[in-house]
């Protein structure tokens, strides 16, 4: 008989984030892929930009820029909120399905769109009052797509609790980003390519990041749970 093995996840830490993300990326590499290859498309539309020089004001070019800004605020977090939630059920070694990126326009569409306009609106206005306000408030609420995906919680809910789960990780998000930066600065040096893998990469870090959080809070109330070894 197959005995189970305890449940493997990253440390709480920067480093042990992005080596466990890196661990996952290569043992789930072609689904990783495929899904940064859904979500880069899904962004496409989003990254246009018009140069005033090549283009003239007109009726077309507004209603085209109103319809680009409807598909980014109804359409476009359902995708990347099942990418992030695909993302984190492969930090965690569980079969997937790429066609669960689009499940959201079904069952949990409500939800999705709210909860994304609550946390733009949140952080955008810390960062309208001052530039740190804003950058305190983005890591604060970094969490809240796994919540809405992960948990099926309401807006309010996912943005109380991902502000609860971070509690004492605030810096250790702002190193995550910082790193980040640098990440895609590296992959900017090998192209496109280098880019897209540093994106992937980043993501799974912080999908990993709130699985590691996650297993902890699960342990710390269960106090006598099964044990869950670090990597």
């Amino acid at each position: 008989m197959e005995t189970m093995k305890a449940e493997r996840i990253p440390k709480t830490t920067i480093g042990g984030s992005y080596s466990y993300a890196w661990q996952q990326m290569w043992k789930h590499f072609l689904y990783l892929f495929l899904i940064g290859v859904v979500v880069a498309f899904a962004n496409a539309p989003v990254s246009i930009t018009w140069k005033e020089s090549e283009f003239q004001v007109n009726a077309g070019l507004i209603a085209l820029q109103i319809l680009i800004a409807a598909y980014a605020l109804l359409l476009l977090p359902i995708i990347e909120y099942g990418g992030d939630l695909l993302y984190l059920r492969l930090m965690r070694n569980e079969k997937i399905d790429i066609k669960e990126m689009f499940d959201g326009f079904k069952n949990n569409y409500l939800n999705i769109i709210l909860a994304n306009l609550l946390t733009f609106a949140i952080v955008g206005l810390g960062f309208i009052f001052l530039i740190i306000p804003g950058i305190i408030l983005a890591c604060r609420l970094v969490f809240v797509p796994y919540l809405v995906m992960d948990k099926k919680l309401e807006p309010v809910a996912a943005v109380e609790k991902s502000w609860d789960m971070t509690r004492g990780y605030g810096w250790k998000i702002f190193g995550m980003a910082m790193l980040a930066i640098l990440i895609v600065i590296g992959g900017l040096i090998c192209l496109f390519v280098g880019v897209f893998f540093a994106f992937i990469w980043i993501s799974a870090a912080f999908a990993s990041l709130y699985h590691a959080i996650d297993m902890e809070d699960k342990k710390n109330l269960n106090g006598n749970g099964e044990e869950v070894i670090s990597e």
